[in-house]
């Protein structure tokens, strides 16, 4: 995991996006923004995302594969919708199982913060964060999500600042 300021140019988002010079995001400042990352090594990731969800009580998970074969006739809106600056009301946890890509995410200063994931990623991001999705000039990505409770992806396009999940993420980063 690599994490940076997004330089904001108005290209092609699987672009890497990265400001000349790079200005580098520590573990520690995604973990400022709410942001939990894990390594995963390849011979034991199958017992270490179970430990995980025991630890963090995820009950149900399951797999996306996002690329033009995997998403078929869909893929380019689909790129679109993850790419929309959203929020969800619950965590959203994505082990990375194959290929790469980039979630952007708001830091406390409301800047982009890109972080390219690849495989052995596990990533959460904390509901009530503003972020984004979209895969790097690879198109493909394998991810296998985790969910404390029955799969629910439902994003809340920005501004929806007024909403309860927001208002908690706020108070919670802003304690820290």
């Amino acid at each position: 995991m690599r994490a940076y300021l997004y330089d904001n140019l108005d290209t092609d988002c699987r672009e890497p996006h990265e400001l000349s010079p790079s200005v580098p995001v520590s573990v520690e400042e995604l973990e400022a923004s709410g942001v939990l990352y894990w390594r995963l090594k390849d011979e034991n990731f199958a017992e270490q995302v179970d430990k995980i969800c025991v630890e963090r009580n995820y009950n149900n998970r399951d797999q996306i594969t996002v690329s033009k074969e995997g998403l078929g006739a869909a893929f380019e809106d689909k790129i679109k919708t993850f790419f929309a600056e959203h929020l969800h009301e619950d965590e959203e946890i994505r082990a990375i199982l194959d290929g790469t890509g980039y979630f952007d995410i708001r830091d406390k200063q409301d800047r982009w913060v890109r972080i390219k994931v690849e495989a052995g990623d596990l990533i959460v991001l904390p509901a009530g964060i503003y972020h984004r999705f979209t895969l790097d000039t690879n198109n493909y990505l394998k991810a296998m999500r985790l969910f404390k409770e029955d799969p629910v992806w439902t994003p809340l396009n920005r501004p929806v600042d007024e909403n309860p999940f927001r208002q908690a993420y706020l108070k919670t980063i802003s304690a820290k």
